[in-house]
């Protein structure tokens, strides 16, 4: 009996390695078609699951309450499962090289209970050549097992966008790959499962490596035009946002929009891209002044902030400014390369400790990554400056009064960084309005 036909007779089971913000929605989805082990070396995060708490709010504690997953931090339950996903996150280290350490330390636990006949198949965002290349040798050395022979593998790259209710793994198209025709066809027809949106079938593991890391690096160039643009904009003094409502009116168009680029995604694939390249002789020109724009916005945005306090003649050294906002994006409790803290860094180098508001994120995760510590957004009164920058539903429905409370003496310098306000209402009200 094939894989596939076991899986789906609940004779064989499928193991999820890495219970995240990718992870668990997978296991939790293909858990209502069959047998399912959920890994995760976290027992804390384990321990919530099995309470039926969604840490990450993607599917909600009533799914996880109902959802047959087999929830683990015990490794050796992996040998129960013959077809493996691996969903562990790919972050870059400080000087911007890959870091594959969680994917190197999944594919050593799974390696090291990987059973004969199983199939292994990669979700991490990695270069083209690292499954292959580097996972492949660590399950074999782990396992005593040979690829090809004993256990096979494949790639089908990780699509989920964390807080978005309508671009889910179901609604959304899988691209899957195998390391020849029959692991590719199990494969496919595994993710056939839960996909509804169906798959494409990628000619070899490189092509669909090479494909996720794309995506990203091609709308992390297009923002970083727009931040370009709403820098020469802003030395105009012309308003971003009204010069592309304006273009925007142009069938082939892009509506891209000027922010700040963080999250493990956007702000790190390129660079596992450029990476690869630089190995094989080739310097990136565009996706590495895309990546220097992006990364160089968290600092713009608090040079602005200090240019607006001072001509509202007010104090720079010691002002008041709160932030709105701490998550990599709106809707979500992630704060994980998060570029709002490259404004709060830049603030303290001209001597002002912002306060910081934000009812999504995470903020046990907030303390242990950056040390910072929220504020509840009732508190915040008698500030100088405000910076709204994650639009938050919370925050993208703030009426003028409540806005006003924010405030102390003198002229309101107010940030909008995602331009959810009425620039014509709040400089008619006296603000000195900005925005990207």
């Amino acid at each position: 009996m094939k894989l596939y036909d076991q899986l789906i007779s609940k004779k064989a089971k499928l193991s999820l390695v890495g219970l995240g913000y990718v992870g668990m929605p997978i296991a939790v989805a293909f858990a209502k078609k069959i047998k399912v082990i959920g890994f995760d070396l976290n027992a804390k995060k384990i321990a919530l699951y099995k309470k039926g708490v969604d840490p990450t709010h993607e599917v909600g504690n009533e799914v996880i309450e109902k959802t047959k997953v087999e929830f683990t931090s015990d490794e050796k339950k992996l040998r129960e499962a013959k077809f493996h996903i691996v969903a562990v996150p790919t972050p870059v280290n400080d000087d911007h090289t890959p870091d594959l350490s969680p994917v190197e330390g999944a594919s050593t636990i799974l390696g090291r209970n990987l059973t004969k006949g199983s199939v292994v198949v990669f979700e991490s965002t990695v270069y083209p050549g690292v499954t292959e290349e580097v996972c492949v040798p660590i399950l074999e050395r782990e396992s005593g097992l040979k690829c090809g022979k004993d256990f096979k593998i494949g790639y089908s790259p990780e699509r989920i966008n964390p807080g978005d209710k309508v671009h889910r793994l179901e609604t959304i198209t899988k691209i899957v790959s195998g390391m020849d025709e029959e692991t590719l066809d199990c494969v496919a027809k595994v993710y056939e499962l839960v996909v509804e949106a169906g798959v494409h079938r990628a000619e070899s593991i490189k092509v669909a490596e090479a494909a996720k890391v794309i995506e990203n690096s091609q709308r992390d160039i297009n923002i970083a035009f727009m931040n370009e643009l709403s820098i020469i904009f802003n030395k105009m003094g012309i308003d971003t946002q009204s010069v592309l409502k304006a273009a925007g009116t142009k069938w082939n168009f892009l509506k891209f929009y000027p922010g700040l680029v963080g999250g493990h995604c956007i702000g790190v694939d390129p660079y596992y891209l450029t990476y690869k390249a630089e190995q094989i002789g080739y310097h990136s020109q565009i996706i590495l002044s895309g990546r220097r724009i992006n990364d160089d916005m968290g600092k713009y945005v608090a040079e602005n902030c200090v240019k607006n306090l001072i001509a509202s003649d007010k104090a720079v050294r010691g002002a008041k400014v709160a932030i709105l906002g701490f998550t990599f994006k709106e809707n979500c409790p992630d704060t994980r390369n998060t570029k709002v803290f490259d404004i709060v860094k830049e603030l303290r180098e001209y001597g002002i400790n912002p306060v910081i508001a934000d009812p999504e994120a995470d903020a046990a995760e907030a303390k242990a990554l950056y040390g910072v510590e929220f504020a509840d957004i009732k508190d915040i009164k008698g500030i100088d400056a405000v910076i709204l920058a994650v639009s938050h539903k919370e925050f993208s429905g703030l009426k003028m009064k409540a806005v006003d409370k924010f405030f102390g003496k003198g002229k309101k310098v107010l940030l909008d960084l995602k331009g959810l306000l009425d620039r014509k209402e709040y400089e008619d009200a006296g603000y000195n309005y900005w925005r990207l």
